[in-house]
């Protein structure tokens, strides 16, 4: 018999098992983690997206090398979502699946999850009533024990009484404590899909909801009201779902109407009361919670027996028929709707998920919708950069063409007016030396021959002679060099930006130009000798000077050889100076070399003067010797009584005009150069401040074009980052819809 007993016994407990791992695989919370473990990654995924595209948005504001291509208010929105998906990743974080209970005291809380969890988990009944929040969720070993709270030690306990009995010895506990009991997933199969049931003292023993809502329903999953058929809502449950309501977003409410087996005792009067309450509980979702619409309700309402179906279960746990026992009258009804309220919990996957899902494909939308604003925004900017830099770089090649072109025709223009600036000055310095006799005749100073006299008179002739050269010269040089520099800036300015050319005057600024006549009289005539001592006109040195000039005379009545030396060259006076021509003087030596052989040939005898005496005495006769000597006598007493101060003084003018013009015609080429690079210089001046003008505008152009390439390159990183961004946005938009349709969609 003992092994009989053993064998059905064995063959029961097999049975037991297989008959729960057949409820664990139908169990629709199986279904629920699965849509919580997927649902987590996806959110864990749009975070980073959020936090990369954050970033990335910020970079890109706050970047000062750019145009705005993004917001300040898209920045702070997707900022924005970084908290709000942190929240709900916070939410979803969790593995586990939260039901908390709620109702009045003695509703059947505790009974309801008991008949959930197939066993008599909580204490229940009468004599228990639940003094503090009790979460239950299962644990892998086979021991049952409690954890409370602010407290690591486990306490064993080993059936419902000894639960019971801990739970009233522990003083500190009171309603707003949590107690955990650990139960052996072994033991119950609910807890095997890491359900969490959170069971909680009466709504109606506190007056601290407000600090419940805060400790235990702000992670909830889902939330049931567990009501009391025999009377309607009471206004202390609809206060404590309202706040319930206020801080949680269409949080997952249940209504249990228990101890549905009351109405079997009326059946006449069941159907009504069962309008009633529903139509009370719909209004109560619906109108006032607006937690979902009048189609829903219907699936969020139950009439149930949670104590029949816990002893019904107990029963067949045990090998008992289900109807066995004291049941009333409609029990299968009942025991189907508890069925069909476990069912319902896959509605928490559709109303607890749908909810994150529709929001994070908003989200993800919103993001993909920016990133492709960006990404336009980019682009758009892009072409404006690149049609700037192929405009300046036609700008650029532009002004180099052009800036050849007017270079030589600068260079061309310069050299004309320089070439003619050296005529016109060198004519004028020549017609100016031909009437220095003027320019000499209007010194006017004590005569007398000394350094200090011919200083004035130096000074006088350059100051005389500049200003006479400036009068002939300088207005119509002045004119033609203001005409070129004016003709030059004209032909430059198109090359130079609006802005500049406007203020190119001021920017190349020109002072009035005044031609410098360097004559530097005093050093070019410091070896000036004057000669003012008698000398008679008929004598014999002024007879030869006559015929051979002052230099050849000398030569001839100092004797000097037949072999002439030829004249040393004189050196410049200023070093700049082209040194003096050596003339060719044959001629003039060869007739030195006559006289001078005549007088030799005179003076060598006496007997040559007594010849050539006699010959004429014989010729004319002594009387018109006679008054020829007379004459010649008093011709040479006026001379030498008219031989006064004034006399000397018109002797020295005019050896001075003598030497002086020679001397200048010396340096007329000179002046001619030195005015005409005068003229040069201040052009070029000009053209090199138009230049450097222009220069300046290339340089802006080539860092405009440099900068214009950074910005491309950069451009072309944001487009990139924005495509790619944009992309992830459409990815996590595909993956919520796999998800909608997989576990959202699944049963429509």
């Amino acid at each position: 018999m003992s092994l009989i007993f053993s064998r059905s016994n064995s063959t029961a407990i097999a049975k037991k098992d297989k008959r729960l791992m057949a409820e664990v695989n139908a169990s629709p919370l199986k279904h629920f983690v699965t849509a919580k473990k997927k649902i987590n990654g996806i959110f864990e995924q749009l975070a980073a997206y959020i936090k990369e595209s954050s970033a990335f948005l910020e970079d890109t504001h706050g970047n000062g090398d750019l145009d705005p291509i993004t917001t300040e208010e898209q920045v702070q929105e997707v900022r924005g979502y970084l908290s709000k998906v942190a929240g709900i990743s916070e939410v979803l974080a969790r593995r586990h699946m939260k039901v908390t209970f709620f109702g009045r005291t003695s509703n059947g809380k505790s009974s309801v999850i008991n008949a959930m969890l197939w066993d008599k988990v909580l204490p229940s009944g009468i004599g228990h009533t639940t003094n503090c929040f009790l979460r239950v969720e299962g644990t892998d070993g086979n021991d049952s024990y409690l954890l409370t709270e602010g407290s690591e030690e486990r306490k064993s306990i080993k059936t419902v009484n000894q639960l019971a009995h801990a739970l009233h010895q522990d003083e500190l506990l009171d309603a707003g404590s949590m107690v955990c009991v650990m139960w052996p997933k072994a033991k119950c199969a609910l807890l095997r899909d890491d359900l969490v049931l959170v069971d909680s003292p009466g709504i109606d023993v506190t007056t601290e909801l407000d600090s419940w809502i805060d400790k235990f329903c702000l992670d909830a999953d889902v939330f049931v009201l567990v009501a009391n058929s025999e009377s309607t809502l009471m206004q202390t449950e609809k206060q404590f779902f309202h706040k319930v309501n206020e801080r949680l977003s269409r949080p997952n409410i249940f209504i249990l109407n228990n101890r549905w087996d009351a109405s079997a005792s009326e059946p006449e009067y069941m159907e009504e009361v069962r309008r009633q309450h529903m139509d009370r509980c719909t209004s109560f979702l619906v109108d006032e919670l607006g937690v979902v619409d009048r189609a829903q309700a219907g699936d969020r309402i139950f009439f149930v027996s949670a104590k029949e179906v816990l002893q019904a279960r107990i029963q067949k746990a045990q090998g008992m028929p289900e109807g066995g026992g004291a049941l009333a009258e409609g029990f299968q009804a009942r025991m189907f709707e508890f069925q069909n309220f476990e069912r319902r919990f896959e509605s928490a996957v559709k109303t607890k998920f749908e909810q994150h899902t529709v929001r994070a494909k908003q989200i993800s939308e919103t993001l993909r919708l920016i990133m492709d604003s960006v990404h336009i925004a980019a682009q758009e900017q892009r072409v404006h950069c690149l049609e700037t830099r192929e405009e300046r770089q036609d700008r650029m090649e532009f002004i180099d063409k052009q800036l050849d072109l007017l270079t030589m025709d600068c260079k061309r223009k310069i050299k004309q007016i320089t070439e003619e600036v050296e005529r016109q000055v060198s004519n004028a310095m020549a017609e100016e030396i031909r009437r220095l006799y003027v320019l000499v005749d209007e010194f006017h100073m004590d005569f007398h021959p000394s350094s200090v006299v011919l200083k004035e008179l130096h000074r006088h002739i350059e100051e005389g002679l500049g200003r006479n050269m400036s009068e002939r010269c300088s207005s119509a040089i002045t004119t033609a060099l203001q005409t070129t520099q004016t003709e030059m800036i004209e032909g430059l300015k198109p090359l130079l930006p609006v802005a500049v050319r406007e203020q190119v005057d001021s920017l190349v600024p020109r002072q009035r130009f005044g031609l410098s006549y360097d004559l530097n009289c005093d050093k070019l005539c410091s070896d000036f000798q004057e000669d003012v001592g008698f000398h008679f006109s008929l004598g014999w040195t002024m007879l030869v000077n006559r015929f051979l000039g002052p230099k050849n005379t000398r030569r001839a009545l100092m004797g000097y050889n037949d072999q002439v030396p030829r004249p040393l060259a004189i050196t410049p006076v200023s070093t700049s100076m082209p040194p003096f021509p050596q003339g060719s003087m044959t001629q003039e030596e060869l007739m030195v070399s006559m006289v001078t052989g005549l007088a030799s040939l005179t003076s060598r005898t006496s007997m040559g003067i007594i010849v050539v005496g006699g010959v004429i005495w014989k010729a004319v006769g002594w009387r018109l010797i006679a008054l020829s000597v007379g004459l010649y006598g008093l011709l040479y007493v006026y001379e030498r009584l008219t031989w006064t101060t004034k006399a000397k003084e018109r002797a020295f003018k005019r050896q001075f005009v003598d030497y002086a013009s020679e001397k200048l015609q010396l340096i007329v080429s000179y002046t001619g150069s030195n005015c005409s690079h005068q003229v040069q210089q201040e052009l070029a001046g000009t053209f090199a401040q138009l230049c450097q003008q222009v220069d300046t505008t290339r340089q802006n152009l080539e860092d405009e074009i440099k900068e214009m390439n950074a910005k491309i390159e950069l451009l072309d990183s944001l487009q990139s980052k924005a495509k790619l961004l944009r992309n992830k946005a459409g990815w996590l938009d595909s993956e919520l819809n796999m998800f909608t349709q997989q576990y959202l969609h699944q049963g429509r």
